[in-house]
């Protein structure tokens, strides 16, 4: 049962709450003043009814190691993300939560830092996003009842306005980086008409293309970890096919003559896995500026990917697909302002399939005839 004890201590009274934990484990707190341990003890009562009881001893852990021990936990992060997330860690929580205890993180102060963080707003909301995650861990231990990263206000991210390529863009810049590389001019037509990310590219294999059905699996991805170039699973972890256009084929064909099954589609002009900040500054930069579309960078090839398949009349099921996109809502939020206007094409087509459901009923379906019928005239 809970109870207040009244005690001197070094000439200072002190006043101690004692409960029972719900595993009946017995409990102290100390206080300066005896209506604080009053209301301790109605809040300690008040979550053992509701459930929501945290035992203040599992949330005195420090934030600084209670950060290694998630980071460690991680097990399904790509090689790249979990670089990222530890250098976001070492950077920007650790310096002001490190020895912070989890149950003294206050909501408030999470909004003060957050706001404080004087970087792009793309940047302050990845690093509170780790923050976030790491606290929502302690709080499925038990550690905390509730998350005091939640519900805060964070930097608004402007749209950049993206830039697509026409065919005829598409062939002139893979020309001119073909004068580079031969092989610079095929990586900027494949990107164009194929959709997939960087490192997927540069991580394709050969043995993962078949040329029967012109279908690319998408298996694999490497990206730069700590200068070094790392293969792991492609974003989202799914495998998915891709199609090829015939032309397309036959450049790869072409390209992969000689090579064995595990060798790289694609290689760097030293024969090594292909980086595109070594394609940009090589190629693509000058190129671009030939072409009229200065500072074009390799993901555009993608977003020029999306702009010629919806203009070509693509369901946005199979763009969503060629890009990896987990949901179809996110391809239409990124890329739905460019399907092209079908109403006319839907309204046309509603008024044929009418007329034909109604031709032997109700031969004289046309509006106009429709309105002779009702005004006699």
């Amino acid at each position: 049962m809970a109870s207040i004890e009244k005690r001197l201590r070094d000439g200072k009274t002190r006043w101690y709450a004692r409960y029972r934990a719900p595993d009946g484990a017995q409990r102290t707190k100390t206080f300066d003043r005896k209506v604080d341990a009053e209301k301790f003890l109605v809040t300690v009562e008040n979550s053992k009814l509701s459930g929501s009881y945290i035992d203040p001893n599992r949330s005195k852990v420090k934030l600084g190691p209670w950060a290694d021990d998630w980071i460690a936990s991680q097990t399904d992060l790509a090689p790249k993300t979990r670089d990222r997330y530890e250098g976001i860690i070492r950077a920007h929580i650790k310096p002001r939560w490190e020895s912070v205890g989890l149950a003294d993180i206050g909501h408030a102060e999470v909004q003060k830092w957050v706001a404080g963080l004087d970087l792009a707003p793309a940047s302050v909301r990845k690093i509170h996003r780790v923050l976030s995650m790491m606290l929502d861990w302690a709080v499925a231990d038990d550690r905390l009842a509730k998350n005091p990263a939640d519900k805060i206000s964070l930097p608004r991210v402007e749209q950049k306005e993206m830039r697509f390529l026409d065919y005829v863009q598409v062939e002139q810049i893979a020309d001119e980086c073909a004068a580079v590389w031969s092989e610079y001019g095929l990586v900027v037509r494949f990107l164009a008409h194929v959709g997939v990310r960087w490192g997927e590219m540069a991580a394709l294999r050969v043995r993962r293309i078949d040329f029967l059905r012109r279908r690319i699996l998408v298996a694999e991805s490497v990206t730069p970890v700590k200068g070094v170039m790392t293969f792991g699973p492609t974003k989202g972890h799914l495998h998915r096919q891709v199609a090829l256009q015939p032309w397309l084929c036959d450049l790869l064909a072409a390209q992969v003559a000689g090579k064995g099954p595990d060798d790289l589609v694609f290689s760097g002009e030293r024969g090594g896995v292909m980086r595109s900040q070594t394609f940009q500054r090589a190629a693509l930069t000058v190129a671009a500026d030939k072409v009229g579309v200065s500072g074009f960078h390799p993901h555009e090839l993608r977003h020029t990917f999306a702009s010629l398949a919806l203009a070509s009349g693509a369901d946005i099921k199979v763009v969503q697909n060629a890009l990896g996109h987990k949901t179809a809502m996110m391809t239409m939020d990124l890329y739905g302002h460019l399907m092209p206007d079908r109403l006319d094409v839907v309204a046309d087509a509603m008024d044929a399939a009418r007329r034909n459901a109604l031709a032997d009923v109700y031969p004289l379906c046309t509006g106009a005839e429709i309105r002779q019928l009702r005004t006699g005239s």
